[in-house]
């Protein structure tokens, strides 16, 4: 089982190694999000600041308010973009399944004395993997354009430490996992691939347009407000901003976030396995 789990895995990683334009690809589209969206698209706090009703006594109030606690909206994007990137980057994973069956490689690959649990798993590893490494470019991207005048970039105004930093890895890695298992199981059940993307399309924009990766907290009406705080990627983008802009503008800590999104994982997880190993159960 293992041995045969390695030797796919590592071909899933030498199609991605062969395939440069799709790498290079995946990596200018956060690009030029962290470069025109991010840049382009201002908010000003300050004008919620003042003695009218509904406004805030001081501009951190209103920060907290807005982009809960994030010392501008650049700041907050940013985060979200993570939880953006590894949505997105996943996307495609189960249409390169539809795309090997097709062209009859899915089944040569079922046809060896692999298992179908080595067959799913490599794939599942090879799909996470890249949302996974995609995420940590945006983060490092955004940090280096604070010191790129006159670009906006993150500005990190928490102390981070050791805890911190597992705390945000883990909410990566559990949301890439996520979307990695469900859009490979899709792949799975779905031979068409207009349907695929059909299907896909159905939840990915719902889930990121009902998240608060991109918009600023305080402008959702309060029903937008109540559902964010139930999806997975804003579970994520929460425990990033946590981490990096403190906790004062959420009623939870990390650790709270990171159950709901583990919840999340294993609910889904569990659904795809039984689904995916009643699709493979005829060849084994």
């Amino acid at each position: 089982m293992f041995r045969e789990l390695a030797s796919l895995t590592r071909r899933e990683f030498l199609k991605l190694a062969r395939n440069p334009a799709a790498i290079f690809t995946s990596l200018l589209l956060p690009l030029l999000y962290l470069l025109l969206f991010g840049n382009g698209f201002t908010f000003n706090p300050q004008s919620y600041v003042g003695p009218n009703p509904g406004q805030f006594p001081n501009l951190q109030a209103a920060l907290d308010f807005l982009f809960r606690g994030a010392p501008s909206y650049y700041s907050y994007f940013a985060c979200g973009m993570v939880g953006f990137v590894a949505v997105t980057a996943t996307l495609f994973s189960g249409a390169n399944v539809i795309f090997d069956k097709l062209f009859g490689i899915f089944k040569r690959v079922r046809g060896t004395p692999a298992p179908s649990a080595a067959v799913f798993g490599s794939r599942l590893i090879a799909s996470a993997t890249q949302p996974i490494l995609l995420a940590f470019f945006v983060l490092g991207l955004a940090l280096a354009f604070a010191y790129l005048p006159p670009l906006h970039g993150l500005s990190v105004t928490a102390n981070v430490g050791a805890v911190g930093i597992l705390e945000a890895v883990a909410a990566i890695v559990l949301l890439s996992l996520m979307f990695a298992t469900l859009f490979l199981t899709f792949g799975i059940l779905i031979d068409v691939p207009q349907t695929y993307f059909a299907a896909v399309n159905t939840i990915n924009l719902p889930v990121l347009l009902t998240s608060d990766a991109l918009y600023p907290w305080g402008t959702m009406p309060s029903w937008l407000q109540n559902i964010s705080q139930y999806n997975p990627v804003s579970l994520c983008v929460n425990v990033l901003r946590e981490v990096f802009f403190g906790s004062s503008a959420y009623p939870y800590g990390p650790g709270v976030y990171l159950l709901g999104l583990l919840g999340w994982t294993i609910v889904l997880m569990g659904l795809a396995i039984g689904l995916v190993r009643r699709a493979l159960r005829p060849l084994e």
